[in-house]
């Protein structure tokens, strides 16, 4: 991390046993302000459940969580939320039957967003990824997977004004959609400069432009940094 950058995610020595099998060990990481990271490994390594215990979906047994001043640690998924969390899921979680419009609008409505707040972060959703907006009123359980992973992204970008978790967020896109996608994060970037975003990926080589820093994890550890 460079000198002088501030910590936006900071885990500490964070223990994670899931069915009473241990699945995270003494995983220490952080996020400053205005970087991106990758979390590194292979299926299974505990890449997703990192991510899904910053959300709050799964239960810490030891260690802490801190986004800036607020300790997550007994805030529930919603409250977590509302601190400007934003996540793209590898499996994308679309509900089929709404609008890619509505999909985006979700976290928004869930994180009791004011309508003028809503309108403001739609619009500038729609000039980072232009390609949504042609899509609008098409229903999610109708477009690709490529395409819905790009929905995706401007669902959590609805939301996501301090951090933004990205499990997988190339695996399955088509090389031109990888690119699109990889360029909507630079775009992302510049928009919000201070936004920390974490990258969760298999293949270290398709964030090699985009993360400033690298962990490795293996094994619910964490093995380089």
């Amino acid at each position: 991390m460079n000198a002088g950058s501030t910590p936006a995610l900071v885990i500490d020595r964070l223990c994670v046993a899931l069915g009473g099998v241990p699945v995270l060990r003494d995983v220490s990481l952080s996020v400053a302000a205005g970087r991106t990271v990758a979390l590194v490994g292979r299926n299974g390594a505990g890449k997703t459940t990192t991510m899904r215990s910053i959300l709050g979906h799964v239960q810490a047994r030891s260690g802490t969580l801190r986004l800036g001043e607020h300790a997550l640690g007994g805030l529930s998924p919603h409250q977590r939320a509302r601190l400007g969390i934003g996540y793209v899921p590898e499996d994308r979680r679309m509900v089929g039957a709404l609008t890619v419009e509505d999909n985006m609008l979700l976290p928004a409505h869930a994180c009791k967003q004011g309508a003028v707040a809503r309108a403001q972060r739609l619009e500038r959703v729609y000039a980072l990824v232009p390609e949504l907006a042609p899509l609008r009123t098409r229903s999610a359980d109708s477009l690709s997977g490529g395409q819905q992973k790009m929905v995706a992204l401007g669902r959590a970008l609805m939301i996501g004004r301090g951090l933004l978790l990205l499990d997988e967020p190339f695996q399955g896109l088509s090389p031109a959609l990888a690119r699109r996608f990889a360029e909507a994060l630079v775009g992302l970037r510049e928009h919000q400069p201070q936004l920390a975003i974490l990258v969760a990926v298999s293949n270290p080589a398709l964030v090699a432009s985009l993360a400033q820093e690298r962990y490795t994890i293996e094994r619910g550890v964490i093995a380089h940094a």
